[in-house]
């Protein structure tokens, strides 16, 4: 089980996400107000402050909760090893893993302040199954993971 540490969106696709308070997550659209929300497999993206650590120590100012235009950041599940089909209860909505990782936009605005990115890599995709509200403190935990073959 992990817990979100902060809920992040933006108004326009490209930047680094702004903390909110809460967010509704809704089904066949993901986060209500966020430019990357839509009837789509990556409705929200989800990151863990393990993987932003990683970086961190390799910088010479801080990160910030969006700087990796992630809606959600996590702790303590590591949400990069989460197979794709697994369900997660955040906050009160259910979501599904879609995809891990994902192309990199090499223009992004903290690729080019920092000269790395590890959204790419380690940040994952859900879309929305059943509608509810996230907010920092709630936890993120997994519901039911794939079988596998």
């Amino acid at each position: 089980m992990g817990k979100v540490l902060a809920v992040c969106t933006s108004a326009v696709k490209g930047i680094q996400k702004t903390p909110v308070e809460q967010a509704e997550l809704r089904v066949d659209h993901g986060i209500v107000g966020d430019a990357h929300a839509g009837n789509w497999h990556r409705q929200v993206s989800l990151l863990g402050k393990e993987s932003v650590d990683k970086l961190q120590g390799k910088l010479d100012f801080q990160l910030k909760p969006g700087d990796f235009a992630e809606n959600i950041l996590t702790e303590g599940i590591c949400v990069y090893q989460l197979p794709v089909g697994t369900l997660l209860r955040l906050g009160t909505a259910l979501c599904q893993v879609t995809q891990i990782g994902k192309t990199c936009h090499f223009d992004c605005a903290i690729r080019q302040k920092a000269g790395d990115c590890v959204m790419p890599r380690e940040g994952i995709f859900v879309k929305v199954l059943e509608p509810g509200v996230v907010k920092a403190g709630d936890q993120v935990t997994v519901v039911e993971q794939p079988k596998e073959e």
